[in-house]
């Protein structure tokens, strides 16, 4: 059976309650039971002590002989009728010579005025192991005295010495030992009533302190079946600072990290949808047309190139995913070597010269020293290659590409700028975005899948790197990036010389 947080919490706190409640009345019987018995040994000890006073102030010797006077007698039955005991004087060989009878509350024998009364264990013998014992001083115990009591009871003695020393006899004084038991099941009468109150009290204060504990779970649990379901759209309350404040605000983030990456994988998946769409329906259009005869024969080879710029813009466009994949998955690692940047920025130009020179670009800012980092070369070389291309294409006719390099801090600043229409200040926001294209871009540059700055962005951070873009519309468009500046090797050196 399926049990819910609140069950298990509330059950859990009901079983601590009664466990401990348990445990607290065990102590405190055990309490109960010690602090009885000590009251009943401290109360038997005075009375005894009181006794025993009474009967060496209250006695003579006649040729040898001790005899007590009758008022002692008289004082030991109200004495042992007053805290509910039976009183024993018993002689030096254990001989019970007196024992006062029992009178219930109130009653007064009034025979008691002239004659002494005896109980019934007047005559009884005192076990002589038991007398060894108070000849030790004291005597306490609980039990039935050597058979005498037909129940438990408890029993103090002491000796009863003359002055000169010698031994008069024994005071004993037992109570029953029944009423403490009494006295315990009033107690746990008391407990128990109490107890029941408590834990009914408790049980609803947790009841309703755990479904407020719980409530917030509840509503987490529903927010995170709608986040599975892919509504992202769900917002928990976040209350204090405590933990559940915590993860209700953790899984508010977590649904606002979700909703973008939702975003962009739709974003994604819609502009890898167009960019393929896109040149597979020329392809598929022209390659139709060319095998149903619409295209002329003359033209065959005009629409062919237009089919092969549109396979290769296919495979540039695979090319690009396939090395964005690597690097979002992890499996690109940098090579890191020393290399002079300049080297590869002026091999990257070579490639782009007919264009260059159809638009008379001047170039600026390469005649300098060698510029060495440490970074991986070919990674680099894509950097710059991405950030030349784009140059290349949106300068303005006879405008100028510049390079700038400044070395700071164990960081090579590398900045390359071409003048030309510049981008917007919401285009510079987006211009990293995967497949973003400007409106510039789109009609200057109908090849380009929108990913390459992307990919350039990304690896720069994988050498610890950031690159930046500046733009002032219609002045120029510049991106400058850093990677950790280099040393010069032996072998830099000598291709220096």
């Amino acid at each position: 059976m399926h049990k819910s947080l609140f069950t298990k919490y509330f059950a859990i706190c009901a079983a601590v309650i009664i466990i401990s409640l348990t445990l607290l009345g065990a102590i405190m019987m055990l309490v109960a039971a010690q602090y009885f018995k000590t009251e009943k040994y401290d109360m038997l000890k005075q009375n005894t002590e009181n006794a025993v006073t009474l009967t060496l102030e209250n006695y003579t010797i006649t040729d040898n002989q001790v005899t007590l006077q009758s008022s002692v007698y008289r004082t030991y039955a109200i004495l042992a009728n007053a805290i509910d005991a039976q009183l024993f004087l018993v002689d030096a060989s254990g001989k019970v010579i007196y024992s006062p009878p029992y009178l219930e509350s109130g009653e007064v024998d009034s025979s008691q005025q002239t004659l002494i009364q005896v109980g019934p264990y007047t005559g009884y013998s005192i076990p002589q192991k038991v007398l060894d014992k108070v000849d030790g001083g004291e005597y306490f115990d609980v039990g039935d005295l050597g058979g005498i009591f037909d129940a438990q009871n408890y029993t103090y003695a002491l000796p009863i010495r003359l002055e000169d020393g010698r031994l008069m006899g024994y005071l004993f004084l037992s109570t029953p030992a029944n009423a403490m038991t009494e006295f315990l099941m009033q107690v746990l009468q008391m407990f128990c009533i109490s107890s029941v109150f408590v834990i009914f009290l408790s049980f609803i204060v947790f009841y309703f302190v755990t479904l407020q504990m719980v409530k917030p779970l509840r509503r987490m649990a529903f927010a995170a079946k709608k986040f599975g379901s892919g509504d992202f759209s769900e917002r928990l309350e976040v209350r204090g600072e405590d933990e559940i404040a915590q993860l209700a605000l953790a899984l508010n983030n977590m649904a606002q990290s979700l909703s973008v990456l939702d975003s962009s994988r739709r974003s994604f998946v819609g502009n890898v949808s167009h960019e393929l769409r896109t040149p597979m329906t020329t392809i598929s259009g022209f390659v139709d047309g060319i095998l149903d005869g619409t295209i002329p024969k003359e033209k065959e080879r005009e629409y062919l190139t237009t089919v092969s710029n549109e396979v290769k813009r296919l495979s540039r466009l695979v090319r690009a995913m396939l090395n964005m994949s690597k690097i979002e998955s992890g499996e690109v690692k940098i090579n890191p070597a020393n290399f002079d940047v300049l080297d590869v920025i002026l091999q990257t130009l070579f490639s782009f010269e007919s264009a260059i020179e159809q638009k008379r670009v001047d170039i600026e800012g390469l005649d300098r020293d060698k510029v060495i980092v440490e970074a991986d070369k070919d990674l680099i070389h894509q950097v710059v290659y991405n950030l030349i291309e784009n140059a290349v294409k949106f300068v303005n006719q006879g405008g100028t590409i510049s390079f700038h390099f400044r070395s700071e801090a164990g960081r090579t600043y590398i900045r390359i700028r071409n003048s030309g229409a510049g981008l917007s200040k919401d285009e510079v926001q987006h211009v990293f975005e995967r497949f973003y294209k400007s409106d510039k871009s789109r009609s200057l540059d109908t090849n380009g899948v929108g990913l390459g700055l992307y990919i350039v962005r990304s690896i720069v951070a994988l050498h610890g790197g950031e690159i930046v873009v500046r733009s002032v519309e219609g002045e120029y468009t510049e991106f400058e990036f850093y990677v950790p500046t280099g040393k010069m090797s032996k072998a830099l050196k000598k291709s220096a010389n």
